[in-house]
């Protein structure tokens, strides 16, 4: 993840959108010096941000699942931070819920499920003009494509019948 980059952007795109409000929630092992996801720089720009009234910093222990689906289902758009990787689970679960997501243009996140993009890779860095027009896509737009049970059935139906495909074309 790139996270700094991305939220100082952020804070640039929500201070200009009416009653618009940045939500950053980090987790616990950030501020921890014994934790691997120790990060001090991190935390203290967040932290900087936040009492500049840039934001709303949130250091918490790891969401169980409840905690995780009320937070996700309270915003209007998660931003994926990432500067590569391939697929989210954290983008599933946004599309379960019908919460919007902004993910980078790395990967496969816009063909895994249906979101908007911004150009953020490890090769070419953050496009923060795409991420700023993404944010105000979601603001004005307010797209939220959820999942219903009859399209997470079907779909499982197909993906099971493609692997079956698959695994009898190979051992042919």
């Amino acid at each position: 993840m790139s996270v700094l980059p991305v939220v100082r952007v952020l804070a640039e795109a929500v201070a200009e959108l009416p009653d618009a409000e940045l939500r950053v929630n980090i987790h616990r092992d950030v501020a921890d010096p014994a934790a691997p996801a120790h990060a001090p720089g991190l935390l203290q720009a967040l932290d900087d941000l936040h009492r500049r009234g840039r934001l709303t910093l949130t250091v918490h222990d790891y969401f169980d699942d409840d905690q995780l689906w009320d937070y996700l289902a309270s915003l209007d758009l998660s931003v994926l931070p990432y500067r590569f990787g391939t697929h989210s689970g954290w983008l599933e679960a946004c599309h379960d819920l019908g919460t919007a997501v902004a993910a980078p243009d790395c990967g496969f996140y816009a063909q895994q499920r249906p979101c908007l993009t911004y150009g953020h890779t490890q090769q070419a860095g953050l496009d923060e003009r795409s991420l700023r027009e993404a944010v105000r896509t979601a603001f004005e737009k307010r797209p939220a494509p959820r999942a219903t049970a009859t399209d997470r059935v079907r779909e499982r139906g197909e993906l099971a019948a493609a692997h079956q495909a698959l695994y009898t074309s190979l051992l042919r």
